[in-house]
């Protein structure tokens, strides 16, 4: 039986991903132009930032987790992020994304702090780029048309903590638990 992003029960395995969210009301504006885009996933996928991408641990080792996102998060001060304009990664993948202007090198060190430990250290295809996805797997003209769209497009925030979502495989991404970034041990 699947639950809360369980297989198998205690003894199986949960798929994890590790984001921050994009507050509303821009949240809700970048999901609603990749719902317009087409994107399969935006139903499924709220807009955010990913620290760590899809990552499948053993169930048992979630609260070892857990316990070491908290660790990260007091380790960390919040930060000021500005997403401004857009970019793509074609002709590698086909995505286009709204540019994490300000607040890259926090998201870098917080993404690496998370992989330290074993079940969280994961082989990637690219190296680590912040970004918040708008279009992915869609037709070029649509990957086109939201490129313009959101090329003005602007918010500035305040990155107060980020989110262990899980998932199921059958439902939408849910969030697990919030890890408010505190700063306590940052040098």
């Amino acid at each position: 039986m699947v639950t809360d992003g369980t297989r198998g029960g205690e003894t199986g395995t949960i798929q994890i991903g590790i984001a921050i969210d994009v507050p509303q009301p821009w949240g809700e504006i970048l999901t609603r132009c990749r719902a317009e885009a087409g994107d399969p996933q935006a139903a499924d996928v709220p807009a955010h930032v990913t620290l760590l991408g899809p990552t499948e641990i053993p169930a048992v080792s979630l609260p070892g987790v857990e316990d070491h996102l908290a660790a990260v998060a007091e380790a960390h001060l919040p930060f000021t992020m500005h997403l401004r304009g857009t970019g793509t990664f074609r002709p590698i993948t086909e995505v286009v994304f709204v540019v994490v202007a300000a607040g890259i090198s926090e998201c870098e060190l917080l993404s690496a702090a998370i992989r330290t430990v074993p079940e969280l250290h994961r082989e990637t295809r690219f190296p680590y780029h912040p970004h918040v996805t708008v279009a992915q797997d869609v037709a070029p003209e649509a990957l086109d048309k939201v490129y313009q769209e959101l090329a003005d497009f602007s918010a500035l925030f305040e990155v107060e903590g980020f989110t262990l979502f899980s998932h199921s495989g059958e439902t939408r991404w849910r969030p697990r638990r919030d890890f408010p970034l505190a700063g306590r041990d940052a040098p």
